[in-house]
């Protein structure tokens, strides 16, 4: 995809969401998709570190959750301005993930996920029993100030407002890392991701690249940890557990993440799945289980690559009929 239709496709992309909050005046609809969009961020992170380094994560809850009290803590402590907190807490955690990753990079597939699922849960022990700094198992509240970036708070929670804005990060994050990834950062990545030896051979240092997308990966995981904080205003223990991360890398296989938007729209399938089936069936997750396997098996690049062949050949079907013709 060109430059020129990646810009196209963005400014559509937020013209669409601006739609969807002018004319979506249902509280509760608005408020299912914001958190939809805030687990499609997420997963954009999970499944950006599978799609460039070829590695599954079962502790990027870690960073989802982590963000989120870093910033609520800083603000209790009242060290500084919350704009300041936020800042400071993403680049804190990109910086902290990248010497992280030069360490964890190292292992390589099934170990790679246990030692992240290992280091994931030892935090979420760890705020469990941190009641004097966490709150503990029960949480902890986010007291956000009354003004952030100059707009009041409360017109920033309500939900038309908190949609857009979750929706433009969304968009924002997609587009910054379409970019990246069409420069030779990206070529590296895919390059080293493929072929780590052969990458060696021609000269490239393999460990610096992993290292930066594991770190980049988590970087895009603590913004959606802080959207959810500011959504609700709460973060728990429950943000640190594995099954969060479970629950994105679900989201990336019913997604796909061939494609940067692969997951984005996983999460979004997942949670109109849930409320939808959540309302006649009990055991929703089963059913969704079921449809899991099927993505699996019959579509192993997901809905988004299931989509793309679909496209492409409603492309090839036009012009191969003219020289069938001839």
């Amino acid at each position: 995809m060109s430059i020129q239709r990646i810009g196209l496709s963005t400014v559509g992309a937020l013209a669409l969401g601006a739609v969807v909050a002018v004319f979506v005046s249902s509280g509760t609809i608005l408020s299912l998709l914001t958190q939809a969009i805030i687990y499609a961020v997420f997963a954009t992170g999970v499944g950006l570190l599978l799609r460039q380094n070829g590695m599954v994560s079962f502790g990027h809850a870690l960073f989802f959750g982590f963000s989120g009290y870093a910033v609520g803590i800083l603000l209790q402590l009242r060290l500084m301005p919350a704009e300041a907190a936020i800042a400071l807490t993403l680049v804190g955690m990109v910086l902290a993930a990248f010497l992280m990753g030069l360490v964890i990079v190292r292992v390589p597939g099934v170990a790679f996920g246990m030692l992240t699922l290992a280091v994931g849960q030892m935090f979420f022990l760890t705020a469990s029993r941190s009641r004097g700094l966490t709150g503990g198992a029960d949480g902890m509240n986010v007291d956000w100030p009354s003004t952030l970036f100059g707009v009041s708070t409360a017109q920033l929670l309500k939900p038309s407002s908190m949609f857009l804005i979750c929706w433009s990060t969304l968009i924002v994050v997609l587009l910054l890392l379409a970019l990246l990834l069409r420069s030779r950062f990206g070529s590296i990545t895919e390059a080293v991701r493929d072929n780590e030896e052969r990458a060696r051979f021609i000269g490239i240092r393999t460990l610096l690249p992993r290292a930066a997308v594991y770190a980049l990966s988590a970087g895009v995981a603590g913004v959606a940890g802080l959207l959810s904080a500011l959504n609700t205003g709460f973060v728990s223990p429950e943000n640190l557990h594995w099954s969060v991360s479970g629950v994105a890398l679900m989201m990336v296989v019913v997604g796909g993440s061939k494609a940067l938007w692969g997951p984005a729209l996983g999460a979004v399938v997942y949670f109109l799945a849930k409320d939808v089936l959540g309302e006649h069936a009990t055991h929703w997750m089963a059913i969704f289980g079921i449809a899991l396997i099927s993505v699996i098996v019959f579509s192993p690049t997901g809905i988004a690559g299931a989509l793309e062949r679909l496209i492409k050949g409603k492309k090839a079907l036009p012009a191969a009929q003219p020289a069938g013709a001839h």
